[in-house]
């Protein structure tokens, strides 16, 4: 049997190896997941949270060795890995509470009648998962999932598969044979999951892939969720907190070097703070660290060559054309790219419009506010956003203005608890968390009858 090799980017030495999975043997575990689903949905949605909540000491009590395997495997710095590691456990039962509660049946009556809304599993849910957040992203596709009533195939990234593997073992400590199998390999076992007869396919990755999986999908209309890429935007107000801003500004564009579908990619600054925004933003990317993510990194390596070299070439080409180098462009070391901060980014070059995914800041300055939201709109996605500025109603009225799924005002895009992971246009298909998110892992069934 051929097995897949896994590579730690920093290193370059084999971390591990899975035996690759025969893309025609990918039916064949559909079909096992198939003959697993019904005693799996009888066990009730009560039942299916108990059993998935005793998963929950197993994943805390794992976190150090989770976390130094998505270290080794796709090279975030250790801090990260612990934070990503230690949510697994901490959050399982929360989320598995909230699914829940979206999940039981709805009641209403009108006119004498009663209607009973069910969210029902649709059967068998194809999982093809990232490397970016190795273990975290084949979380919030399987547990939805698997609440529902449905039985998983999960295919985690070919980059990362030790973590998608030891994800999925620690849940079938507690789940039923046949309820989550791995599939392992490349494009040719992700396109054979997505033809195969699974009921839904759950996709967080690359635009480009989610439309191919559409297309795909279109020919039996299966469900699909695509969870895509962003080119986010952040603007920075004449008002804001230039410290604070500077500081996120780091934060977003360096975390996990750059490799989040988050990232900020496309920086708007009024033209009367910028130089004081570019200095705080440079002076703290050149304090970060780059290196090993096991021995204290800030910064570790891309993912891998190919990756690397899209972002240096994306870097060149912006600089050939007139970008100014405030930081970084040199230093560059086998798959370590140096925090990079341009300025004088346009949307004509194509680190200004494409996405980037490495550790690169783009700032571009403007005149005022509406400059910054038509330039933040001039793209074909819309995941996330954010908008510094004073507390008030200009600063929200900016917000409000932007095209993206999310936006944050003086913080991170993403939203509180119970809110959904949404992207607009084409950074995706559907959502994730939220009661609605929750239900679009499910099949809605209406019963009308009279009312008693």
């Amino acid at each position: 049997m051929s097995c897949l090799p896994s590579v730690n980017p920093a290193t370059g030495e084999v971390v591990g190896e899975v035996p690759i999975t025969p893309a025609d043997d990918v039916q064949a575990a559909v079909d096992r997941a198939r003959a697993a689903q019904p005693a799996w949905d009888a066990l009730g949605l009560d039942g299916r949270a108990e059993v998935l909540k005793r998963a929950a000491p197993i994943f805390t009590d794992r976190v150090e060795a989770h976390a130094e395997l998505m270290t080794r495997e796709q090279g975030k710095p250790l801090k990260e890995s612990t934070a990503e590691a230690r949510g697994l456990g901490s959050g399982l039962e929360r989320e598995v509470d909230e699914i829940v509660e979206a999940l039981r049946p709805d009641v209403m009556e009108s006119g004498g009648y009663r209607s009973t809304v069910y969210h029902d599993p649709l059967g068998v849910v194809g999982a093809i998962t990232p490397w970016n957040f190795p273990m975290s992203m084949p979380n919030w596709l399987v547990i939805p999932s698997l609440i529902a009533g449905n039985t998983v195939v999960l295919k985690p990234s070919e980059e990362t598969p030790l973590c998608g593997q030891a994800y999925a073992d620690a849940l079938n400590e507690v789940l039923p044979e046949g309820v989550l199998t791995v599939v392992h390999g490349a494009d040719d076992q992700g396109k054979a999951l997505v033809q195969s007869d699974v009921d839904m396919i759950a996709f967080t990755g690359s635009r480009e892939v989610g439309k191919h999986i559409m297309r795909e999908a279109s020919g039996t209309l299966k469900r699909v969720v695509l969870e895509l890429g962003g080119k986010d935007p952040m603007i920075v107000l004449e008002d804001a907190d230039l410290a604070k801003a500077a500081k996120f500004a780091a934060f977003n564009s360096f975390r996990n070097c750059g490799q989040v579908c988050v990232s900020t990619e496309r920086i708007f600054v009024m033209d009367s703070v910028a130089d004081d925004f570019e200095a705080a933003l440079t002076d703290l990317a050149s304090a970060m660290t780059v290196g090993n993510g096991l021995e204290g990194a800030d910064v570790g390596p891309m993912v891998n060559a190919g990756q690397r070299d899209h972002v240096l070439r994306q870097v060149d080409a912006a600089v050939a054309d007139g970008a100014k180098v405030l930081v970084g462009h040199e230093g560059h070391r086998d798959n370590f790219v140096t925090p990079t901060v341009l300025s004088g980014v346009t949307s004509q070059m194509d680190i200004g419009s494409s996405e980037t995914f490495g550790p690169v800041a783009c700032v571009t300055r403007v005149a005022d506010a509406d400059e910054a939201v038509t330039l933040a709109n001039d793209t074909v996605f819309g995941l996330g956003a954010v908008v510094f500025g004073g507390a008030n109603e200009r600063t929200e009225g900016v917000a409000r203005r932007l095209t993206a799924g999310m936006i944050g005002i003086n913080r991170s895009a993403g939203g509180v608890p119970g809110t959904p992971w949404v992207g607009a246009r084409e950074s995706g298909f559907g959502y994730h968390k939220s009661k609605d998110g929750h239900r679009q892992f499910t099949q809605t069934r209406v019963l009308t009858q009279e009312a008693r």
